[in-house]
């Protein structure tokens, strides 16, 4: 049988499995229940099918799969956009000043919108780091739990530094019975 895009509902002859109905359509495959073997995944160009009665019939049949297919491939070209994060207005144009204890030594200035661009891009990176971990396929969620909470501690950590955000909701929150 040439790849057709049959709907749900659509009757099909199957020679090993015998007569069923299209229940779902995926990207290369029907999910069809058949009435003496249950519920089978069955290529779309499996020879093996005849079309007995269609319905639902569309030269593209938008499928669950391909909607996931084509949100993740925008999700890859756009994942590195960031957003964008305010400084607090009273660190605008403000120097942070490192001084060490031997007076001798020249102290280290840094623009603090540098320091702060840094310190989004270092939670940025967190974030992809636990969503990169809770896509693991092959991690047990014994170890993916585990990760998250030293990523929760890790933002726990950083909540000096929230005093540099403009925004409330856009803070560093660690674990909330440790505060």
């Amino acid at each position: 049988m040439e790849q057709l895009n049959l709907g749900i509902g659509t009757r099909l002859q199957h020679t090993q499995f015998g007569p069923g109905v299209i229940i779902a359509v995926k990207y290369a495959s029907y999910l069809i229940t058949f009435i003496n073997h249950g519920t089978k995944e069955i290529e779309k160009t499996d020879d093996k099918l005849d079309e007995i009665i269609a319905a639902n019939v569309t030269a593209e049949v938008e499928t669950t799969d391909e909607v996931e297919k084509s949100l993740l491939k925008i999700l890859r070209l756009w994942g590195n956009v960031q957003e964008i994060v305010p400084l607090g207005d009273r660190w605008k144009g403000g120097m942070m000043l490192l001084q060490a204890a031997d007076k001798t030594q020249k102290p280290k200035e840094i623009p603090i919108d540098i320091f702060f661009h840094k310190i989004v891009m270092l939670r940025d990176r967190l974030r992809v780091l636990e969503q990169q971990i809770n896509a693991h396929k092959i991690m047990s969620d014994e170890d993916k739990v585990n990760l998250q909470q030293y990523i929760t501690r890790i933002y726990g950590s950083l909540t000096t530094f929230n005093v540099l955000f403009k925004n409330k909701e856009q803070w560093f929150v660690g674990d909330k019975k440790e505060e």
